[in-house]
C-alpha cells in the first residue's frame, strides 16, 4: 500500500474522464462512456481506503478533522466556482421557471445531497429531459462525499472488532456484497434509486477498497500475470465503453464490467509494472488529462447543456467548440482555483483553517442558491407564468385520479366523463396521446348527451405490438396483459364508438420518449395496428382512430419560454412538417384503417401545421405541453373540429 504517486491511476483518471465526455457530447462510437464514473468510484474506493488504512496501521487512530479538511480543499472550491458560473450563464439562457428548478437541484448540488433531489423527482439520467439540467453531473460528486462521511467509520468499526487486514476485508466484502445485491435488484424494479443512492452505489468503493489491500509484492513478483490481467482489465472497460447504451439495466449487474477492469488495472499498477497498460496510463498526454479530470468533469456538462439550448441541431464543429471551452475552462480551473488551495501552505496548516472556510463557503452557496430559486420566479412576467400554468394543466381525464394507469398496474380502470345518465356512450382508448384528446371529446360528448368511458395507461398503444420501455428497461409487458383486458371491457360495454390514438411509430423513433419501437418492428405494428381495429370491428363496434400529433425536437413549453425571456418571436420554437409530422407514416395508417370495416381515420394536423412548418404557439396558445402532448387550454379550442368529427353523422 504504497502512498506513493501512480501515474497509472492518474492515466485511469484520464480514461474514465475521456468516456463520460464523449458519452455526454454524443460520440455514437461510444455509446457505453458513461460507465467512467464507475471508473472513479473505483479509484476513489482504493485511494482512500489504502490511505485510511496506513494512518490507522502507522498511528492507531484517525484523525478525521484532518481527513476532510484534505477533501475540502480538494473538491469544494472548483465545484462550488462552476455552480455559480453555471448559475450566471443560466440567466442569459434559461426561461425564469427553469432558472428556478435548476437553482434548486444547485443549492443541492452544493450541499453534495443531488442525488437525493433526483430519487425525489425520479430524474432518470438518460431521459431526455436530463439533457436540460445543467448540475444533474453533480450526482456523482454526491455519492462520492457521503461515501467519505460514512467510509471511515466503516474502517474504523474494523479495526475496534480486531485490528488486522482480515477483519478489514471481511467487513468492506460484507458491505459490498449487500450493497451489490440490492443495488442489482432494484436496478429492474426503480432504477433511480439503484442509479442515485449512494449506499447502492457502495459494492463498487469497496470493490477498490479491497483491492487496495492485495499484497503489491504479489504483483512484482509476477509482472507477466499482472500484465496481462491489466490487458484484460483494460479490455472489459473498452467492452463497456463500445457495447453498453442507455437502454441497459444499469447499474446492476452490467457495472460489474467497468468495476472489475477498474479494479485489475489498479492491482496490476500496484506491482509498479513498466509494460503493458500500466506503462500505457503513465503516457505524458494521459497524464496532463489526468490532472484536469476534476475539472473537466465539472465543467464539459454545463458546457454543452447550454450548447444545445442555444444550438439545437448542435453539429460536430460546434461539439468539438464545445471541447475546446471545456479544455480552456478547466485549465483556468485547475491552475487558478483547485491545485492552489488544495495546495495552500496555510489552508494545511490545520484542520480548521480549512474546515471552517469550507463550511463557510459551503452555507454560502446553499444560500445564495435557494434565493435565486425564489428570486427567479419573483414577479414573473404574465406571459411566462401563463406559459407555466398551461403546461401545468392536466387533461379532463388526468385531472381525475388514477385514470391514466401508471407502468406497473395491469388491471385496467374504467372512468366515466360527460353525461354519465346518457344512454349511449364513447370509449376513448390507449395512451397518453389518446389521453391528451379526452379534453375535447369530453367537451364535445356532452353537447350530444353522450358519456366518455376510458381506458388510458401511460406509454401504452392500442395497437397489439410489444414495446421496448425506457423507464423499465425492458419489455413493457404490463402494457400487452392491461391492453387485451382493456379490449374485452370495451367490446362487452358495446359502445356506440371506440375513439383510438396513439403515440405515432416515426415520432417514437426519433425522440425516444418512454417507449421505443425499432425499424425492424414495422411490419409487426402494422399488424398490431390492424389487430386491435379489428378485434372491434368484428365485434360489431365502429371506430375513429385519430391521427397523432406532430412533434417537436424540443419541449415546447420550454422553448417558448426561453424564447419570451430573450425577447424573441415564439415562431423560433416552430418545426419544418417534414420533421415534425411524418405524412408517409400518416398514409400508412390511414391505408390500414381504411381496410378495416366500420373504421374511419381522422387527421388534425392541419391545426397544427400548415404546409411547410408545424407550430407550438397558435392563436396566442401553448399548443403543447411538451414535445408531444397536446396543452390542455389549446386542446379546449379543438371541441368544435372533434364535433363535427365524431358527432356530426351520430
Amino acid at each position: 500500500m504504497s502512498a506513493s504517486f501512480r501515474p497509472d491511476i492518474e492515466g485511469l483518471r484520464a480514461l474514465a474522464v475521456s468516456g463520460v465526455v464523449a458519452f455526454h457530447f454524443g460520440l455514437s462510437d461510444l455509446p457505453g462512456g458513461f460507465t467512467g464514473v464507475d471508473i472513479f468510484f473505483v479509484i476513489s474506493g482504493y485511494l482512500i481506503t489504502g490511505q485510511l488504512l496506513r494512518e490507522i496501521a502507522e498511528e492507531g487512530r484517525l484523525n478525521l478533522w484532518r481527513f476532510y479538511a484534505r477533501r475540502a480543499r480538494r473538491l469544494l472550491p472548483a465545484s462550488l466556482f462552476v455552480i455559480f458560473a453555471t448559475l450566471v450563464a443560466g440567466y442569459f439562457i434559461l426561461s425564469p421557471d427553469e432558472q428556478s428548478l435548476y437553482s434548486k437541484g444547485a443549492m443541492y448540488a452544493s450541499a453534495y445531497a443531488i442525488n437525493f433531489w433526483l430519487i425525489r423527482w425520479s430524474f432518470d439520467y438518460f431521459a431526455p429531459d436530463a439533457a436540460n439540467n445543467p448540475f444533474i453531473h453533480f450526482w456523482s460528486l454526491s455519492v462520492e462525499e457521503q461515501f467519505y462521511l460514512v467510509w471511515p467509520a466503516l474502517l474504523l468499526l474494523a479495526a475496534w472488532l480486531r485490528p488486522g487486514k482480515r477483519t478489514a476485508i471481511l467487513v468492506i466484502g460484507l458491505a459490498g456484497v449487500v450493497s451489490f445485491v440490492v443495488c442489482a435488484w432494484l436496478t429492474t424494479v426503480s432504477q433511480p434509486w439503484a442509479f442515485y443512492f449512494s449506499p447502492l452505489r457502495a459494492w463498487e468503493f469497496a470493490a477498490g477498497g479491497l483491492a487496495t489491500m492485495a499484497p503489491a509484492k504479489f504483483w512484482r513478483e509476477r509482472p507477466q500475470l499482472g500484465a496481462a490481467l491489466a490487458w484484460l482489465g483494460l479490455a472489459l472497460i473498452a467492452g463497456a465503453y463500445l457495447t453498453f447504451n442507455e437502454r441497459d439495466p444499469f447499474p446492476g449487474v452490467m457495472a460489474l464490467v467497468p468495476v472489475a477492469g477498474a479494479v485489475l488495472l489498479l492491482l496490476s499498477g500496484s506491482g509498479n509494472a513498466q509494460r503493458g497498460p500500466s506503462a500505457m496510463l503513465a503516457l505524458p498526454p494521459l497524464q496532463w488529462v489526468g490532472k484536469l479530470s476534476y475539472s473537466l468533469y465539472l465543467w464539459h456538462w454545463p458546457v454543452i447543456v447550454y450548447a444545445t439550448m442555444m444550438v439545437p441541431d448542435l453539429a460536430w464543429p460546434g461539439r468539438l467548440a464545445c471541447g475546446a471551452l471545456t479544455l480552456a475552462l478547466s485549465i483556468f480551473t485547475y491552475n487558478l482555483i483547485e491545485n492552489p488551495i488544495r495546495r495552500n501552505v496555510w489552508l494545511m496548516a490545520n484542520a480548521a483553517r480549512a474546515l471552517i472556510p469550507a463550511a463557510m463557503l459551503t452555507g454560502a452557496g446553499v444560500m445564495a442558491t435557494y434565493a435565486n430559486a425564489h428570486l427567479a420566479v419573483h414577479d414573473l412576467d404574465p406571459s411566462q407564468r401563463i406559459i407555466a400554468e398551461t403546461a401545468a394543466q392536466p387533461s379532463t381525464a388526468r385531472a381525475k385520479v388514477g385514470c391514466v394507469l401508471d407502468y406497473e398496474t395491469v388491471t385496467p380502470k374504467a372512468c366515466v366523463f360527460g353525461a354519465k345518465n346518457a344512454e349511449r356512450s364513447i370509449a376513448l382508448f390507449g395512451d397518453s396521446h389518446a389521453d391528451h384528446w379526452s379534453t375535447p371529446l369530453i367537451e364535445a360528448a356532452k353537447k350530444n348527451d353522450y358519456k366518455v368511458v376510458t381506458w388510458l395507461k401511460s406509454a401504452c398503444r392500442a395497437s397489439r405490438l410489444t414495446v421496448w420501455s425506457s423507464k423499465l428497461k425492458r419489455d413493457y409487458t404490463e402494457c400487452d396483459q392491461w391492453r387485451e383486458q382493456s379490449i374485452k371491457e370495451i367490446i362487452a360495454l358495446r359502445p356506440s364508438l371506440v375513439v383510438i390514438s396513439e403515440i405515432s411509430l416515426t415520432s417514437s423513433r426519433k425522440l425516444s420518449p418512454d417507449v421505443e419501437v425499432s425499424d425492424s418492428q414495422d411490419q409487426d405494428w402494422q399488424a398490431g395496428l390492424r389487430a386491435t381495429l379489428e378485434a372491434f370491428s368484428q365485434a360489431g363496434l365502429k371506430v375513429a382512430f385519430i391521427r397523432d400529433v406532430p412533434f417537436n425536437g424540443m419541449f415546447a413549453d420550454t422553448c417558448v419560454a426561453r424564447a419570451l425571456w430573450r425577447g424573441q418571436a415564439p415562431s423560433v420554437c416552430d418545426a419544418p412538417r417534414t420533421d415534425a409530422a411524418n405524412d408517409a407514416v400518416a398514409a400508412v395508417e390511414r391505408d390500414i384503417v381504411r381496410t378495416v370495416p366500420n373504421a374511419t381515420y381522422i387527421d388534425m394536423t392541419d391545426r397544427f401545421c400548415d404546409a411547410r412548418t408545424c407550430h407550438v404557439f397558435i392563436d396566442g396558445k401553448l399548443a403543447y405541453r411538451d414535445r408531444h402532448h397536446m396543452a390542455t387550454p389549446f386542446a379546449q379550442t379543438l371541441e368544435p373540429p372533434v364535433e363535427r368529427a365524431l358527432f356530426s353523422n351520430k
